[in-house]
């Protein structure tokens, strides 16, 4: 039977979700290799005219889910955390610094800088989910942190990122206050640990495989085109 014009509609757009590439970003909002695997990510994308046919979810993971409200300072953490010398610590910065530069994202690393719990801005990047707006609220958080110095812990901050991206913000911020928001993000958390992600960027294709990292542009544009044609001719 010849189907209607409505079913046709239909049919394109369930072939159109077919061939699209999901992603899955396991990332933290104040993970640095996570905003660089991204970015390389996107170059990839982009120079591959992949745009329209790749779906990016980002997954929540928390570098230090027991970090205080007042924070902690970013050297005196990754001290504790890593053993990391002063001047380790240092080269590593400038690492990352010349990395995101090159990527066009500015790291702002400064003395006094402070790690934040990241727990809320989690919750609120599920809320964006619902409104396409995931991602650019992400790295809205991702460059309060990083490039101007703001803690993105505190509400007035999250409050001002999801304004400067058009959401509700009102609306958003009630979802804090959510027992089902905030078991949901514990939830996912628990859900990609027990996959084995215990390090992050961790990038999942189609939920079929992985990478960890901030890999090379050049990878992640190897990897998606062999994930794009094996799509072809599944």
């Amino acid at each position: 039977m010849k189907p209607s014009v409505h079913s046709e509609g239909l049919i394109k757009k369930s072939n159109a979700m077919k061939d699209k590439l999901k992603i899955d970003i396991v990332s933290d909002v104040v993970c640095p290799w996570c905003t660089i695997g991204y970015k390389r990510l996107e170059q990839a994308i982009s120079e591959l005219g992949l745009a329209d046919r790749i779906e990016i979810e980002w997954q929540p993971f928390e570098l230090n889910p027991n970090m205080p409200a007042e924070g902690q300072n970013v050297q005196e953490h990754i001290a504790e955390k890593y053993g990391s010398t002063l001047e380790q610590q240092k080269a590593s910065q400038k690492q990352m610094t010349e990395a995101g530069a090159a990527l066009g994202f500015t790291f702002d690393y400064f003395d006094e800088m402070r790690m934040a719990n990241t727990f809320e801005a989690h919750i609120l990047l599920e809320y964006a989910k619902n409104f396409g707006k995931q991602t650019e609220l992400k790295m809205t958080f991702t460059k309060a942190f990083f490039s101007e110095r703001k803690d993105v812990s505190k509400r007035e901050v999250l409050k001002q990122a999801l304004l400067d991206v058009g959401l509700n913000a009102d609306e958003a911020l009630a979802t804090l206050e959510s027992d089902a928001a905030r078991k949901a993000v514990r939830s996912t958390q628990e859900y990609w640990k027990n996959l084995g992600v215990n390090s992050v960027p961790t990038i999942v294709f189609n939920r079929k495989s992985a990478v960890t990292g901030a890999q090379p542009v050049e990878v992640f544009k190897q990897m998606l085109t062999e994930l794009i044609s094996e799509s072809k001719t599944a």
